[in-house]
């Protein structure tokens, strides 16, 4: 039976240099966790116009469900200019207000979600009243909540961020969102000391830590577990943190041992890292 998760957040157009790409954290994850096997769909917006409509025959080329994807008929799809000059450290100028910052409630998206093994979101979809309203509805729901942390400068509020915190079963954030959770609770900013405060304040059950060359960690319990990685020559750095919470997510909903749930994840994220774009086409055995 395929696991079921619904991913909430934004899909866009990447606009890099040599010209654009399909993008968004969210989308990459769910077209990720598509091509591993699960039942994954979207929930975001696309604006009535060409680009929207374009990201729509995109996922469809991978037979992805698009039912939850809504259309805004007042605002457009989503553009980030991309700066792509240092391929491991990728900047981004992300346009607003665009269409997935007014995400609607409805019975629709909420039966979707309750009816999940997980529901993964980010903070970059809600810097909007619209969406944030709708998304702090949906994680009332009783199902495995997994917070992309996903920090867009200027697009977060902490203030926020600590009440998603209290949704949270398991967190995935990279090594510079580390010191930004440091310095917002004023601790050590290491793994250890970060990690224990947010178990002890927070009901996470799990945090993923990912350091881009350096592999990634996870901490549970009082406990890390710790991977160096796999080396590639990187094409460039979009979606492979993307990439990671896919394969993450994919065995632990198996309910493998979390080592060999961190060694596929780090997998799918260095593959990811060297091919061009953050939505790579692959079968689960190229991994």
């Amino acid at each position: 039976m395929q696991h079921k998760v619904v991913i909430f957040g934004e899909m866009l157009w990447d606009c890099l240099p040599s010209g654009p790409v399909p993008g968004g954290a969210p989308m990459n994850v769910t077209l990720n966790l598509h091509q591993l096997g699960l039942n994954s769909r979207l929930i975001s917006a696309i604006g009535n116009d060409e680009d929207g409509q374009k990201l729509i025959d995109f996922l469809q080329t991978f037979d992805l469900p698009v039912d939850l994807i809504q259309v805004n008929e007042e605002h457009e799809t989503s553009k980030v200019l991309v700066n792509d000059d240092d391929p491991e450290n990728i900047k981004y100028t992300i346009v607003s207000p665009v269409a997935w910052d007014f995400i609607q409630w409805n019975n629709t998206i909420s039966q979707a979600v309750a009816e999940s093994e997980a529901f993964v979101f980010g903070t970059l979809a809600v810097r909007n009243a619209g969406s944030l309203i709708t998304l702090l509805k949906l994680l009332h729901h009783n199902t495995l909540r997994i917070f992309d942390a996903n920090f867009r400068p200027p697009f977060y509020d902490f203030e926020l961020v600590v009440v998603i915190l209290g949704f949270t079963d398991i967190l995935k954030i990279n090594e510079d969102e580390l010191v930004i959770f440091a310095d917002y609770f004023d601790i050590d900013p290491s793994v250890e000391s970060v990690c224990s405060h947010l178990d002890q304040h927070f009901p996470i059950d799990l945090i993923c830590v990912t350091q881009g060359s350096k592999g990634a960690l996870i901490y549970k319990g009082g406990k890390i577990i710790s991977h160096e990685g796999y080396k590639v020559k990187v094409a460039d750095s979009i979606g492979a943190g993307d990439a990671f919470l896919s394969g993450f997510i994919k065995t632990y909903l198996d309910k493998q041992p979390l080592d060999q749930v961190l060694d596929f994840a780090c997998k799918l994220g260095a593959f990811v890292a060297s091919k061009k774009g953050g939505t790579p086409r692959y079968e689960i055995t190229d991994i």
